[in-house]
């Protein structure tokens, strides 16, 4: 089970999906991707600083004030990662 936490100044994702077997996971793939894509869009199309650690397993991102541009960002990775939890239940947890 991937466990998504969104809190003020942050979210935390950890957990396997546990779909599929490594490598063929939709479920963690879609996760990762979206993690991944919130990283990079902050970082690139914002002046926001974010702080974050990426290990097997599990994302820490850590923000604070952020631009509107930011939280649209974030707002966009939430709808994503709500989609991903209404499709597959057991395998998603936004927490």
């Amino acid at each position: 089970m991937i466990e998504v936490n969104v809190r003020l100044d942050g979210i935390t994702i950890e957990g396997h999906a546990g779909y599929a077997e490594a490598g063929k996971d939709i479920v963690c793939a879609g996760v990762t991707a979206l993690t991944e894509n919130l990283i990079d869009s902050i970082e690139s199309l914002t002046k926001d600083t974010i702080q974050y650690e990426i290990s097997p397993g599990r994302v820490d991102i850590h923000y604070k004030d952020l631009s509107g541009a930011g939280k649209l960002l974030v707002d966009s990775f939430f709808l994503g990662i709500c989609s991903i939890e209404q499709g597959f239940p057991e395998h998603v947890k936004i927490i």
